[in-house]
């Protein structure tokens, strides 16, 4: 479908729902898929804008029961706590709501199975408090998250950064810390799309130029509506993204090897030292 025939679906179907069409009724109603949607505008949210269309509540405070019946509408689909990009494709809501009564969505979880016990709502959503129970740690179940104090993400060696990234910036970084391990030799860096260009090893004496954005969770990059045109790579800490048009290099699963093998495998240092361009010299003395 074309991206005016996406728009054209969107406004019948509003027409023959008489309100604004979630994403499911649209799915059921409308004749089109969500990568569809997603392919012509990035987000939902963004192709309802072009239509001059408002999702439901937009604009005004949604009542704490009515986004609570939605989120844990996606926990029982999901079978887990969402992610903010599972959240957000497949919620009536943005993510704003939520974010803005706890203070950060790392501590959604942990106030939704406060509601449900304060509400008095265990037996109902008995099978959705498990969920909350399995993503929460011990410590995270009984210590209030402090609003007010940075957070880290767990520790991971092998690597000059000590904490995972938490955000695009960090992920920037810690690609910059092993890029050289990885057989590229950075360009340039900017604020335009895309991020980086990089020069990449890919024979014996033969490197090639590469496009590439950075993205905490690969799926961001249809968030950000970015042209998969302009880009050759996507770099990220998580590829949640599996039908994604691009090579995706995602750096959580190498720094979870590094954690494994890096002291223990002196093979692996030796692969290093003797890699396409080898480290510096001064790091390994």
């Amino acid at each position: 479908m074309t991206r005016q025939e996406v728009i054209a679906g969107i406004l019948v179907c509003a027409e023959k729902l008489g309100h604004t069409p979630s994403r499911a009724e649209l799915i059921e109603h409308g004749g089109m898929s969500k990568q569809q949607v997603l392919r012509h505008f990035g987000t939902y949210k963004q192709a309802l804008k072009e239509c001059n269309l408002e999702r439901a509540w937009y604009g005004r405070q949604v009542p704490m029961d009515r986004l609570f019946e939605d989120w844990a509408g996606v926990v029982r689909t999901l079978k887990k706590v969402p992610t903010v990009c599972e959240y957000d494709g497949m919620s009536r809501f943005s993510v704003r709501p939520l974010t803005r009564r706890f203070g950060s969505w790392l501590n959604v979880a942990q106030g939704m199975k406060e509601y449900v016990e304060k509400e008095g709502l265990k037996e109902e959503w008995k099978d959705v408090l498990e969920l909350i129970d399995q993503a929460l740690s011990p410590a995270r179940s009984t210590l209030r998250t402090m609003t007010d104090q940075p957070m880290y993400g767990p520790p991971v060696t092998g690597c000059p950064l000590m904490f995972a990234p938490l955000n695009e910036a960090g992920v920037l970084y810690l690609f910059g810390a092993l890029s050289e391990r990885l057989g590229f030799v950075v360009l340039r860096v900017q604020t335009e799309y895309p991020d980086c260009e990089a020069m990449r090893v890919v024979g014996d004496q033969r490197l090639q130029r590469v496009r590439i954005e950075v993205e905490y969770e690969s799926r961001n990059f249809l968030r950000h509506m970015h042209d998969p045109a302009g880009c050759d790579l996507i770099v990220c800490w998580e590829n949640n993204w599996p039908e994604c048009p691009l090579e995706v290099l995602e750096l959580k699963s190498l720094v979870g090897i590094q954690r494994q093998e890096i002291g223990q495998d002196q093979d692996l240092v030796k692969r290093w030292k003797s890699g396409p361009l080898g480290p510096r010299k001064d790091r390994l003395e």
